[in-house]
């Protein structure tokens, strides 16, 4: 029964994915102008990305500049890991975990540009003596209302840049890891035994993923009211869109694939069809995610109020809400 069934797979189905020179010869007319406007995204993403830095370098101030240009090169950068993974499908795991390592440190770049728009760390700490953060934000303890809120100081500010940063490090370190026992054979994602090494170090980054968005969740909830004028909140959700497309898109398309719902396409195993989409659904999103954040990040901002302007705005806010009190 075994054999007749296995005579009924096609050999390509079970094998390594194509070479690149492989994927060339099979294209059509149809597919091969598929690439080509894929690519022309890659490259469109790329060039308006180092347009813009040229941009930020000359208008913006040291070092918000750098933390912008980091924060402006994870949508082009996981574009062209994307294209690159699209023409050389055996090189998916290393554009893959390119793109992650990539926006790890993005994830810290994050919380220090929140910082560096209130003028920096001392600045941010002086703004926000003797006030209290709410920390049941996502994604740790969202549930948890009951938690309470936590005086800033100096040592909560290092945790929570600590917190961010260990992602960073991290990541890189464990990726490079894979790498290496993926080179040796020891190192497979379709590897599900409690014996496979993907099945330790996946998790591990996962709890490293949730422990690093923690920190930034905080801080964002805390100051987003302060950083409307600078458009924080839609470059906040392009962050978490970027997030949620490269990380959690792009594993939901691997379990798929591995479960067999995506069909082999030979010479596209079921595995190698599944990051085949994946790479080009990535790329296609982070092109429009770049044209977005160049819309978002292309602009000069005045300097934030003072602390005296926004508790004179409190303040007025709370009398005009107690004179509505009243008048009902």
């Amino acid at each position: 029964m075994e054999e007749a069934l296995n005579s009924t797979i096609d050999p390509a189905c079970l094998q390594e994915p194509p070479l690149a020179i492989d994927v060339i010869k099979q294209l059509d007319v149809f597919e091969f102008w598929l690439y080509s406007m894929f690519t022309f995204m890659s490259c469109m993403s790329l060039l308006l990305y180092l347009e813009q830095c040229v941009y930020i370098y000359k208008k913006l101030p040291y070092p918000k500049k750098t933390t912008i240009m980091w924060i402006n090169g994870a949508a082009p950068v996981i574009a062209t890991m994307a294209c690159f993974g699209m023409w050389i499908p055996r090189a998916v795991m290393l554009t893959d975990m390119t793109s992650n390592c990539y926006f790890a440190v993005v994830v810290y770049k994050v919380l220090v540009l929140m910082i560096e728009e209130f003028g920096g760390s001392s600045v941010f700490l002086e703004r926000f003596s003797g006030k209290t953060f709410r920390i049941n934000t996502g994604p740790c303890c969202c549930c948890c209302p009951c938690l309470p809120r936590v005086p800033l100081s100096r040592r909560l500010l290092f945790w929570l840049k600590l917190g961010a940063l260990q992602y960073a490090i991290l990541k890189t370190v464990l990726s490079i890891l894979a790498i290496i026992l993926w080179t040796n054979g020891n190192f497979d994602l379709s590897d599900l035994e409690i014996t496979g090494t993907a099945i330790w170090i996946n998790p591990f980054i996962g709890i490293l993923t949730i422990t690093s968005l923690w920190p930034v969740a905080i801080v964002f909830m805390n100051t987003n009211i302060f950083l409307r004028s600078l458009k924080i909140v839609p470059k906040y959700a392009m962050y978490q869109l970027v997030l949620v497309l490269s990380q959690l898109q792009t594993s939901i398309i691997n379990i798929l694939a591995l479960d067999g719902t995506i069909a082999c396409a030979p010479p596209f195993s079921s595995q190698a069809r599944g990051s085949m989409l994946s790479q080009q659904m990535m790329i296609m999103e982070m092109f429009i995610i770049t044209l977005v954040n160049r819309f978002l990040y292309r602009r000069i901002y005045d300097s934030l109020p003072s602390e005296a302007h926004d508790n004179d705005h409190n303040d007025k806010a709370a009398l005009q809400a107690a004179l509505v009190e009243h008048d009902v």
